[in-house]
């Protein structure tokens, strides 16, 4: 190693890692320096992975979180879509296996509704390697090679209004930690942080949606997205951690707008005009998979992805051709409490209806295969 680049992460290593009584926090600039070395390659795979999984062991401070997602976001890949305002959908990269997923198909929706959009993700990320945008969307033919820049025209395209950007070309160096992040097998940090890099960001405002499980992403997830620069966020405890809500039970909101304080709140799903037995998307076609994200059985993890995926597809495919059904309810319950946020609409029942419209009258699937088609 050169420049004391091994010294310095050494220095970091006997500060955080020495047990629940002794270890230490690191400043902001120090959490900065060190995830920055790893990202360059320039300390060894095991140091490197010990740093991660001693922050998570001893639990990051704020500056330990706010210091990562610094180094993350200045060697982020990004573009400018030149809009006014621009969502940036930040679903969990490792991905869903207890429903089919509804949201790889959002993005085509809210387009239709006027608000421009992004999605990003990777193909495959553990520990759960579960369903993700980049394999349901390759089931539906859609492209996965785009670059941000490219993705930015795409938004910029008044019959399109929407991208998927994989973390393959919007930071390559953080894809590079794929496997390691598979050897530490535990959720380190970055799976929080890496949605909030901000591959494509607005001329104007960008604004945050994000989904959650537990309770103390609550508070760090609006306090890293103020920290990130959004204009504004919703943090929604949806399904399996994603951006859509669960369909049968009042779901947890922290949101806050341009200027304002953060606020929480209950999502009924019923002022969307949503009435449902289920929570989400099943993945059989009568097994109802209602139970909360934490009650989940391991054998699931043994299923066929790719056939889930075509499943997941074929059923978004499905919802944007106008059949009725759980798909489409998640599509126009997630688009409802986003148009909601960013001023599209008043209320959630406004903002269903602006859904509904968009996919009846066809132009959230033309939407789609506009995109699909490059």
């Amino acid at each position: 190693m050169t420049d004391g680049a091994e010294a310095r992460m050494a220095s970091y290593l006997k500060r955080i890692a020495t047990g629940p009584e002794m270890s230490t926090n690191l400043t902001r600039d120090e959490a900065r320096d060190g995830m920055t070395l790893i990202l360059a390659g320039r300390v060894d795979p095991a140091q490197a992975a010990v740093f991660l999984i001693a922050l998570r062991m001893k639990r990051e401070s704020d500056d330990e979180n706010r210091g990562v997602l610094d180094a993350l976001r200045e060697t982020t890949h990004v573009a400018t879509a030149v809009v006014p305002d621009l969502v940036d959908l930040a679903d969990p990269y490792d991905g869903f296996l207890r429903h089919l997923p509804a949201a790889p198909f959002l993005p085509a929706v809210l387009a239709a509704c006027g608000v421009p959009n992004v999605s990003h993700g990777c193909r495959s990320m553990g520990p759960k390697f579960g369903l993700t945008h980049h394999q349901i969307l390759t089931a539906s033919g859609t492209p996965m090679s785009l670059s941000t820049e490219a993705a930015a025209r795409c938004i910029e395209n008044p019959d399109i209004g929407w991208s998927y950007v994989d973390q393959s070309a919007f930071h390559p160096d953080l894809h590079s930690l794929i496997e390691l992040r598979r050897l530490i097998v535990k959720r380190p940090c970055l799976s929080t942080l890496e949605k909030l890099c901000g591959p494509v960001r607005a001329s104007g405002r960008t604004h945050l949606v994000v989904g959650y499980v537990h309770s103390a992403y609550e508070r760090l997830l609006p306090l890293v997205a103020r920290e990130a620069g959004y204009a504004s966020a919703l943090v929604i405890r949806g399904v399996e951690g994603g951006v859509v809500p669960p369909l049968n039970a009042q779901a947890r909101v922290i949101s806050y707008l341009p200027g304002g304080a953060d606020e929480s709140w209950k999502l009924d799903p019923r002022e969307a005009g949503i009435e449902s037995d289920v929570r989400a998307v099943p993945l059989a076609s009568t097994p109802d998979q209602t139970a909360d994200d934490e009650s989940f059985d391991e054998v699931s993890q043994e299923r066929d992805l790719s056939y889930l995926a075509a499943r997941a597809a074929e059923a978004g495919m499905e919802a944007l051709r106008g059949k009725t059904g759980p798909t489409r309810d998640s599509l126009v319950l997630a688009s409802a409490v986003v148009l909601r946020q960013v001023g599209r609409a008043a209320s959630l029942t406004e903002g269903a209806d602006l859904a509904r419209r968009a996919l009846d009258s066809g132009d959230a699937q033309r939407r789609f295969v506009a995109f699909s088609r490059g």
